[in-house]
């Protein structure tokens, strides 16, 4: 019996980099994002992908996508974002609106529209992936920091309130990832500034990095929950602490 994967934000990052590993790993994957036809084109690459059109703030979205599911044996809760470097106290409300919706009540929403079928499958996993952004705060990330935080937070009582059903809740948490939007974004297109973030790093982590450790701890048996792994680059010790060359 092939088991089935959904993954959110699937359309580019890490999201998309997963989907393809877990389809890899043979499980039917259900890639869900906002971009059709980026996943659309993810689909027409990779046997095994099915694409389906996904907003995480919108609850019907949401809806949709439960009621067309036969099955669900893993959730990769992995849409989220950042938005913005203001210090808090010019920090812009919409934006801080923005990203408590995507990461942490687009989470929630999948989260509880998925978990019957999880629980169902008699043997689930729920993956968290959130940031070193919820472990440690930094100046300039305000409003991301507070709402990785939120979503750190929902992981550890959800493991505290499944405790004893046939599921795993697996929190991972990537330091420095060089993809294509996440820096573009939060820096609202400026792509000269995006590029800084990653000047003179030695082999910061790429999506594929991220994908790799998600396939490892959904692949454990299932006595074997990862509650938290940690990943970054050699090159970053710490939020503030970054080697460059």
């Amino acid at each position: 019996m092939t088991k089935t994967a959904v993954v959110t934000g699937a359309s580019s990052g890490i999201g998309e980099a997963t989907a393809r590993r877990l389809a890899a790993e043979g499980y039917q994957v259900v890639a869900a994002a906002r971009r059709r036809e980026r996943l659309d084109k993810l689909a027409a690459e990779v046997p095994g992908i099915t694409p389906v059109t996904l907003d995480v703030t919108d609850q019907p979205s949401v809806d949709a996508l439960a009621a067309s599911l036969e099955r669900c044996d893993v959730l990769v809760n992995n849409a989220g974002g950042a938005l913005g470097l203001e210090p808090v106290a010019q920090g812009r409300l919409d934006d801080w609106q923005r990203m408590y919706d995507i990461n942490v009540l687009g989470a929630l929403r999948v989260t509880q529209a998925l978990l019957p079928a999880l629980i169902d499958s008699g043997d689930g996993v729920l993956v968290m992936v959130t940031s070193v952004a919820g472990i440690v705060s930094y100046e300039g990330g305000g409003g991301y920091c507070a709402a990785k935080h939120a979503q750190t937070s929902m992981t550890e009582t959800l493991r505290l309130e499944l405790v004893g059903q046939p599921l795993r809740i697996i929190e991972i948490v990537p330091g420095m990832v060089r993809t294509e939007e996440f820096a573009l974004t939060r820096f609202r297109g400026d792509g000269d500034a995006a590029a800084k973030v990653y000047e003179g790093v030695p082999g910061p982590l790429v999506a594929d990095d991220i994908a790799d450790a998600i396939a490892w701890t959904v692949t454990r048996p299932s006595h074997v929950n990862v509650d938290r792994l940690v990943i970054r680059p050699r090159a970053q010790a710490a939020q503030h602490k970054v080697h460059r060359v």
